[in-house]
């Protein structure tokens, strides 16, 4: 039997405060969640493009902002041993609040959950869940 890779689409959102890059993570409300970056499936009529786009605007709210590009892609093995196709984008957003908390729109499992939204300064300053963290490298550098 072949396995189909489950497709998801991450976006390291990012802005410059004082001079500094920053990216956007969420503390998941389920606390084995922890914290996260805003991502999602990738719906059978989309591209990744297409998906990361409506992503964060579901996840975040967020309405200003820009997708810079793909900055990575993979395969990952989750813990329940689904395979992800993981897309990468760098999105640049401005304008936008320090901290808020937000109720994403997609519906499914998060209907009725609040993330709380925050920028972090580096890839090492706050732990961030299995997997989400592997690229940002890339914006941090």
């Amino acid at each position: 039997m072949k396995v189909i890779p489950i497709r998801k689409a991450y976006g390291y959102v990012t802005r410059i405060n004082n001079g500094e890059t920053q990216v956007l993570v969420f503390q998941h409300p389920i606390s084995e969640a922890g914290i996260q970056i805003p991502k999602g499936t990738v719906e059978p009529h989309e591209d990744t493009y297409q998906a990361v786009v409506r992503e964060m605007k579901e996840e975040t709210g967020l309405e200003n902002f820009n997708v810079e590009g793909l900055i990575a892609e993979d395969f990952w093995e989750d813990a329940d041993g689904a395979i992800h196709n993981r897309f990468f984008y760098k999105i640049c957003a401005s304008n936008v609040p320090d901290e808020w908390d937000y109720q994403p729109t997609g519906g499914g499992d998060e209907e009725g959950l609040t993330f709380h939204y925050f920028w972090i300064s580096s890839e090492h300053e706050v732990p961030i869940i299995k997997g989400h963290g592997d690229y940002l490298n890339l914006i941090f550098t």
